[in-house]
């Protein structure tokens, strides 16, 4: 198994009072830099980032988890749309006092962080999207497609393991990655979030499906964001698949594509020494394209 610093399982859980909403989020690193916010994907919490990763980034930034209005033990109801979470997230980073930050945005986490980038430019340095979608891209988390409703479907599946099957290739190298994240995820006992429940799952849906509406001219909101960025996808991803990538990389107007083979939606986890190695160096560069 990977070792970790363990920074990322010993942080405590914080909560933030923002205008009646309680955030819960856990934020730990070397404080050098530019902090670096990490935004989760569809029904994921503090808990389902990947210790692995977080330590690794940890080491050169100061690394805050963050947990939407809804999710885990933040409180109020999950918005139904990107622009509403995007909000919530914004008043977040404000409470905190962070005016600037780099983003790292996994599934959708990557949306909201475009509609952040959208509504105030100059709240990110640079952004890492990994397995997302712009507005208005293709087969964005459509579960019950064949290829993922049998995992849903198989009893014989529980809790984590899902995500073995739904963010892996079938491939045995891809399966024993996963295999090995599943093992890391639960390597933090103690002051673990709840699972996301059917009202998480319906709003974050919801907000999925109004994500793929075109909205004027396709794509034209990504020029408007110059953030040099770094986009990341696995080539094999069924859940947003890799076409979602190479469109934000073809329509942002400062971006940089990165693919890693023989690997799904969790293809950060899967490689995740490799991607820590170069979301550094991305984040640490003077260009968009960092020094590999």
């Amino acid at each position: 198994m990977t070792k970790t610093s363990q920074a990322s399982i010993r942080a405590a859980t914080r909560f933030l009072e923002v205008d009646g909403s309680r955030y819960a989020y856990r934020r730990f690193g070397s404080g050098g830099g530019s902090p670096l916010l990490l935004l989760q994907h569809f029904t994921g919490t503090l808990d389902n980032w990947d210790p692995a990763l977080t330590d690794a980034l940890a080491e050169n930034h100061d690394v805050i988890l963050f947990e939407n209005a809804g999710v885990g033990r933040s409180s109020g109801k999950t918005p139904t749309t990107i622009a509403g979470m995007a909000g919530h997230a914004l008043a977040f980073l404000d409470g905190l006092g962070v005016g600037s930050c780099d983003v790292l945005g996994f599934s959708l986490g990557g949306m909201v962080a475009q509609e952040m980038a959208l509504a105030r430019p100059l709240i990110f340095r640079r952004m890492i999207l990994v397995g997302t979608a712009p507005r208005g891209g293709e087969d964005i988390m459509h579960l019950d497609k064949p290829s993922l409703a049998a995992h849903f479907a198989n009893p014989n599946l529980q809790g984590y393991q899902i995500l073995q099957k739904i963010f892996f290739t079938p491939s045995a190298a891809s399966q024993a990655a996963g295999a090995a994240f599943i093992d890391r995820l639960m390597l933090r006992q103690a002051d673990r979030e709840p699972a996301s429940g059917a009202d998480v799952i319906e709003a974050q849906m919801a907000a999925f499906r109004e994500w793929e509406q075109v909205k004027g001219e396709r794509f034209a909101d990504l020029a408007g964001l110059t953030h040099p960025t770094l986009v990341v996808n696995g080539v094999k991803d069924e859940m947003i698949p890799v076409a979602n990538s190479y469109w934000l990389s073809a329509h942002l107007p400062n971006a940089v594509l990165l693919t890693y083979p023989d690997s799904g939606h969790g293809s950060l986890f899967q490689f995740h020494d490799e991607f820590a190695r170069q979301a550094t160096a991305f984040l640490a560069s003077d260009s968009v394209t960092a020094p590999y």
